[in-house]
């Protein structure tokens, strides 16, 4: 825990203030961010202090409705988290006064630290550091973006949605990342409980923020973007323990030679050798992406497919060349797809249009589904596949491009189908999956992709990024059914 006073029962419980604080301070945030953090914190409901002696700035936040002060030590009451956006060599006396006003946390937003590789920037660090250390003060970078917090309405961005149902946890060590996990997330039904940009990791590092959201009620699956723990070995010691218990998505930073130079001076932390952190994310139980985009794709598997440790595919396609490919998008990623019984061959003989199409496994099944637009055969199709011993999940392609003109023309076919898939999901044991390509008409693809969001269905861009983000998913719960 970088030296501090605390046993981790009490780490957690300081952490837990800092994420849902009863007031708010922000310290030095100027008009050339437009108040950048002022603005995003409009969404607290509990008191918010600017904290500016530029007597220009100050009368311009008075003006946006913010009581300012001279000095953290003149505020009305107490605060438990502090934003402070000063310049670098200004940081020491601000954490100070955080720390002898009593403040549970501050977040530093400055920059210009060791990540410089600067003499002065290493010191002023150290200095920040050993302030936090002596009085017990949580402090979170420097270097980063702080927290965000959905259902106490704390953000580090005024793009950022207020919520109370989010279920995903988010470390980062870029503050581009935090932000965009949080706002292109939520347009994958991906809602955060809490998020926490961590920057340099002077103090707090990311096995305290990981412990703490292993121990969170509303977090159901953590994911995080890492360049490199300060404390490499307690980070895998918290990571297999948190991933025995609830699933861990880890995008690593830095994983060529070019990326780790670029690492340092970004977090001026180490990098590790990929086959080392590889080996060790095996180990712990955690499960590996490579993008921003991919770890939203896993973290919807994990959130929205039932879990399974089966790898027999029932795939649905609407054209005979989009079967052959969504094939071998999910046998490239090591998932079966099997002959189905001659129980279900024998009833989807009985409805099955054949006429350019084919229901061996995968089920060509424009002619059965989107000529006409059959609602109910969809559900027939995913009865069949629901009811056969030699499938444990489903794909379900949804071609756009035989719906377009029919949705323009009636809206209400969108939610038809989005209705009878939900349906199903709730109804089977099995994991369904369902593919959305970007098409021509992206317009109505948006808008089949915002139907099935709204259910819950995890819903994914390309066959291979629904493969991928199963795959994954199965393995971690093979594994945990391993541990069991």
């Amino acid at each position: 825990m970088g030296g501090l006073p605390y046993s981790p029962e009490e780490l957690r419980a300081r952490l837990d203030r800092a994420f849902n604080p009863r007031a708010v301070a922000v310290v030095g945030d100027k008009r050339a961010n437009g108040y950048l953090w002022l603005n995003s914190m409009r969404t607290f409901q509990g008191p918010v202090y600017s904290v500016q002696i530029d007597p220009q700035e100050a009368a311009a936040i008075a003006a946006m409705g913010f009581a300012n002060y001279a000095s953290l030590r003149e505020l009305p009451g107490p605060v438990d988290y502090v934003v402070c956006a000063v310049p670098r060599q200004v940081a020491p006396r601000i954490v100070a006064d955080c720390a002898e006003t009593g403040a549970t946390a501050v977040a530093l937003f400055t920059s210009g630290f060791a990540e410089t590789e600067q003499e002065e920037g290493v010191r002023l660090q150290r200095e920040i550091g050993d302030i936090a250390r002596r009085s017990g003060l949580l402090l979170i970078g420097p270097n980063c973006m702080g927290i965000y917090s959905p259902a106490a309405g704390v953000r580090h961005s005024a793009e950022q949605e207020v919520y109370d149902d989010g279920r995903v946890a988010f470390i980062s060590q870029s503050g581009t990342h935090c932000i965009n996990f949080s706002l292109v997330g939520y347009l994958h039904g991906v809602r955060c409980s809490k998020t926490v940009s961590v920057g340099n990791c002077e103090l707090l590092d990311i096995p305290d923020y990981l412990d703490y959201f292993l121990h969170d009620p509303a977090t159901e699956v953590i994911a995080m973007y890492v360049e490199g723990p300060r404390d490499g070995r307690r980070f895998f010691q918290v990571l297999q323990e948190a991933a025995r218990r609830k699933p861990v998505v880890v995008w690593k930073g830095g994983v060529t030679e070019p990326g780790a130079r670029a690492v340092y001076s970004h977090t001026a932390s180490l990098a590790t050798a990929p086959q080392v952190w590889r080996a060790a994310m095996r180990q712990a139980g955690a499960i590996e992406a490579d993008s921003l985009e991919e770890t939203i794709d896993v973290v919807k598997a994990l959130l929205y497919a039932r879990p399974t440790t089966g790898r027999r595919m029932g795939l649905i396609a609407m054209t005979g060349g989009q079967s052959v490919v969504i094939t071998d998008a999910f046998a490239r990623e090591g998932l079966e797809v099997p002959r189905l019984s001659q129980r279900s061959y024998d009833r989807l003989a009985s409805f099955f249009n054949i006429i350019g199409g084919s229901y061996r496994n995968p089920l060509d099944a424009g002619g059965t589904v989107a000529m006409g637009f059959a609602v109910d055969n969809v559900r027939r199709l995913l009865e069949v596949l629901d009811d056969d011993q030699n499938v444990d999940a489903i794909a379900f392609e949804v071609g756009t491009g035989f719906l377009v003109r029919r949705i323009r023309q009636d809206p209400a076919l969108a939610e038809s189908l989005a209705d009878a898939l939900a349906r199903f999901r709730d109804g089977s044991a099995k994991a369904l999956v369902t593919v959305v390509h970007p098409g021509h008409a992206e317009d109505v693809s948006a808008q089949i992709r915002a139907r099935f969001v709204e259910r819950g269905l995890p819903v994914f861009a390309t066959f291979q990024q629904a493969a991928r983000a199963l795959r994954k998913a199965i393995d971690y719960w093979r594994f945990r059914q391993e541990l069991e």
